[in-house]
């Protein structure tokens, strides 16, 4: 992909489509608002249209400080939690409800990532509305390129419906802007076949993979979507769909699909997929594109994962909330041996990057003291061993450092695409669907695209493959863990294994069946009436 054109992916638009704004006064000059007939003059300004939901899923898929649905995802689960740390990080008790899965309807992390996937939807609904009246051949477009085109923006649509069906289940299907003003809830099976219908009809026509795609919904991405729907399926609608999650991933696993750098194939260590340069990945399916050194905008996870000193410790340039740390229990689940503990996580002395004999202080119960993160959280300050949401202070818990910015002199400083599909998550959807159509047990291929995986977690003399034994589905769900820690999966897989409800890990005791999906919020039912409440939550 040529410079210009990821930087016009990653700055977003900056003109306000028509049917996203409105002003009831018919008769002044409108400046926020632009006739479509009159936008769309020539192919870019088409494309420009087009590329508007990426620069928006910026703000819901990943980590950078909004209440969206990688929160949702990440921090009821069993890995992650954002921990009160002294006078800091309490923030009206919300981690901890998240973490203790006793949310309510009527808070703002129920709320925003509603609103902010289904403002990704309307983005869609904006432009494929405008396409249907738009007469492509005279500005220069081929039908070729209208096809794949819609067929992106229909894709597209399908992934956030398909977040949304997984955080709240029945949802309200809108295709077109405003109409209708106030749409009913759709059962979750009848979202799933909404979704299923869009990528299947669409994905197909859409381009292979390639270079030049980088960041874009390609069939690759469309199939690794499909792969995800229906390695959820029997969650989602009560019925197993193990084949056709099979035949998906094999469509990217047999090279039908196209790379980001040729061929899909899984790095060979565990840093180039998640660092600086990794544009240049060959295992990347579908990411979130960034060049910081061609536009203001990153990938802020500095503002979830990063302490309030942390720029040191990259010699970067922002620090963080100190909020979301890895959960002693979570960080136990490696093996010492286990090189993706030592290499995607920030634990024990810190020291400055720029000057590494010097080491990083802290700024709270540390002041002017090394900056020692430890695995526990607790306040040892205070000599206390008690362990909860509201225990921690400033070094508790193992740290982010799965994607690493670099230093600031670095020619590709803190320009790290964020992924939303990697071949790994293939070879996992595959390995478990194999196993569950065998009762349970693993075959030898789904061994063989397990082991593929673990095996560069270890240095040779360490790495013990696993057999049809010991990869039992407990383990699979404790290795996916492992592997895509910090990822946004955690919950999801959960809920898939049984176990989001029912086990029971650091501080948090299992809770009721209904938490497997969130309520509807408060606003939402208070301004469209024809929506229906999740069972387990208050109507009104």
């Amino acid at each position: 992909m040529n410079r210009s054109y990821k930087a016009l992916l990653i700055s977003g638009v900056t003109l306000t489509l028509t049917s996203l704004s409105g002003c009831t006064n018919l008769t002044e000059t409108l400046y926020s608002q632009i006739n479509a007939e009159q936008y769309y003059n020539n192919r870019q300004e088409v494309l420009a249209a087009v590329l508007r939901p990426y620069t928006h899923a910026n703000a819901w898929i990943a980590p950078t400080s909004q209440q969206s649905y990688w929160r949702l995802n990440e921090l009821t689960a069993d890995q992650l939690a954002w921990p009160q740390k002294g006078r800091h990080g309490y923030d009206d008790a919300q981690w901890i409800r998240l973490h203790g899965h006793s949310w309510v309807y009527t808070e703002n992390n129920i709320w925003n990532p509603w609103s902010l996937l289904f403002t990704g939807v309307g983005f869609c609904n904006s432009t494929l509305g405008d396409f249907s009246r738009l007469n492509f051949a005279q500005i220069g477009v081929s039908d070729t390129d209208k096809a794949a085109f819609t067929a992106e923006l229909r894709v597209f649509r399908a992934l956030h419906y398909m977040k949304l069906m997984d955080l709240y289940g029945n949802v309200p299907i809108v295709t077109t802007v405003g109409t209708p003003l106030s749409p009913p809830t759709a059962p979750r099976a009848e979202v799933f076949a909404f979704v299923e219908k869009e990528l299947k009809e669409s994905v197909d026509q859409l381009p292979n993979l390639s270079k030049s795609l980088i960041g874009r919904i390609t069939k690759a991405a469309g199939y690794a979507m499909l792969a995800e729907l229906y390695l959820n399926a029997q969650v989602w609608t009560g019925t197993p769909r193990w084949d056709d999650c099979i035949a998906a991933c094999d469509k990217i696993i047999g090279g039908q699909t196209g790379g980001l750098n040729g061929a899909p194939a899984l790095d060979a260590d565990l840093i180039s997929t998640f660092n600086n340069t990794n544009d240049n990945s060959r295992e990347a399916l579908f990411q979130l594109t960034y060049d910081f050194q061609a536009t203001p905008t990153r990938c802020g996870w500095n503002s979830d994962f990063y302490h309030f000193a942390q720029r040191l410790i990259y010699n970067g340039d922002a620090n963080g909330n100190n909020g979301v740390v890895v959960i002693p229990s979570a960080y136990d689940a490696y093996n010492d041996k286990d090189l993706r503990k030592s290499t995607w996580f920030l634990i024990g002395p810190q020291f400055q990057a720029a000057n590494p004999t010097q080491p990083v202080l802290g700024t709270e119960e540390y002041r002017d003291k090394q900056l020692v993160f430890v695995k526990e959280i607790r306040r040892a300050s205070e000599n206390k061993t008690s362990s909860t949401m509201i225990d921690g202070e400033e070094n508790s818990g193992a740290r982010f450092n799965k994607y690493r910015p670099g230093q600031q002199s670095e020619a590709k400083y803190w320009s790290n695409d964020w992924l939303i599909y990697r071949l790994t998550d293939i070879y996992f959807y595959k390995a478990e669907a194999l196993m569950r159509k065998n009762g349970n047990v693993a075959t030898p291929e789904a061994l063989e695209l397990v082991n593929a995986i673990r095996k560069r977690a270890f240095a040779t003399a360490d790495y013990i493959p696993y057999t049809a034994t010991t990869l039992t589905p407990a383990e699979l769900l404790a290795e996916r863990g492992r592997e895509f820690v910090f990822e946004g999966k955690r919950r999801t897989d959960m809920i898939r294994f049984g176990a989001f409800t029912t086990n029971t890990w650091w501080d948090h005791q299992p809770s009721d069946p209904t938490k497997t999906i969130f309520p509807i919020p408060q606003r939402q039912l208070a301004a469209n009436p024809n929506l229906k409440q999740n069972p387990g939550y208050p109507e009104k």
